[in-house]
């Protein structure tokens, strides 16, 4: 059987500016730490230290880290699942910049980063528009020039399909 267990969760606010990371772990314990992160770095580099010194501690090391996951905004009609990232991966994700221009940037350092860090481990994108990607043309396609589809990607492609994907299966597990 599959046993479920969070040992932590968290996130990284303001990174560059004034640096802010939240850490939840244990029976309900909680940690907000100020940490200096002008990047993404620093950023992830203070989530392994959290995790693994001091009292927010989960883990001893990071080689008790087995795998690494990444929701990723936008995949295109390039990723209709999750993947093992790769630089074939990310540089797919970076031809994809145009279409999330504010997200996959962001999504990629954490990719890249983690790769460095923590070498040799896995790293699995999931993409939030990949649950959409079954979509019929005539949901998808605006009524625009095609070649707007063609030449420019120009389509509907379903967001937060992460969190759609998790309520349906609830859902039809309740019904």
């Amino acid at each position: 059987p599959v046993i479920k267990k969070v040992f932590a969760s968290g996130i990284c606010e303001r990174i560059g500016i004034d640096g802010v990371l939240k850490h939840e772990y244990g029976d309900d314990k909680e940690l907000k730490l100020e940490v200096d992160m002008p990047t993404h770095k620093e950023a992830i580099e203070a989530v392994l230290s959290t995790l693994t010194v001091g009292e927010g501690k989960v883990i001893d090391s990071v080689n008790d880290i087995e795998a690494i996951g990444h929701r990723a905004v936008h995949g295109g009609e390039e990723f209709s699942g999750s993947v093992i990232v790769t630089e074939k991966v990310i540089d797919t994700m970076k031809r994809l910049i145009p279409l999330a221009p504010l997200h996959n940037p962001a999504n990629i350092l954490g990719m890249e980063i983690c790769q460095e860090l923590m070498p040799g481990k896995p790293n699995v994108a999931v993409f939030d528009t990949a649950f959409h990607q079954t979509m019929p043309d005539y949901a998808y396609m605006y009524a625009l020039p095609y070649d707007q589809y063609t030449k420019h990607g120009i389509r509907k492609y379903g967001f937060h399909g992460t969190s759609h994907y998790f309520v349906s299966n609830e859902a039809r597990q309740m019904l």
